[in-house]
């Protein structure tokens, strides 16, 4: 097992850099990785909520907050109270936040099909099934923590 956690350390380590790269160069913003995981989010879902954001990205709601509030301050951001509870926020991207997400995403994909076109047709398959299998995996095991969808 020892060998199967070193590949993931290092597809993990990998998959890091490509996001950070992508951060850094895509769109002359300053955007964290981080930053990036919650625009990502925000776009994915629909009129989500700061708690289902934070539980989707696996962080405490703290530190979400701080992030978020970083976000809004940049115009990327807008939190709105929820019109039957002023208790929770409800986030959306700006036109500037959906534009920085746009390149971010337009930059990762990219940058995986340069990665993928090393590959035939059967292997690039592969490895997507792969993923997907192992994902689905993760989801169903007792023993990982997978935050809610």
């Amino acid at each position: 097992m020892e060998n199967v956690r070193n590949l993931f350390q290092i597809l993990a380590r990998n998959f890091g850099l490509l996001n950070e790269q992508c951060c850094d160069n895509c769109c002359g913003q300053e955007v964290s990785l981080v930053q990036s995981h919650i625009l990502y989010e925000i776009n994915r879902q629909h009129q989500p909520s700061m708690q289902e954001i934070a539980g989707a990205l696996g962080m405490d709601i703290t530190t979400f907050s701080r992030q978020v509030k970083t976000l809004a301050d940049k115009g990327f951001v807008k939190k709105t109270p929820h019109p039957a509870d002023n208790r929770i926020n409800i986030l959306s991207l700006t036109p500037e936040g959906l534009a920085i997400e746009n390149a971010i995403h337009l930059t990762v994909n990219a940058q995986l099909h340069g990665i993928l076109s090393t590959m035939s047709e059967f292997e690039k398959d592969t490895v997507i099934r792969s993923i997907q299998l192992f994902n689905d995996a993760m989801q169903k095991s007792d023993s990982c923590c997978v935050p809610p969808k």
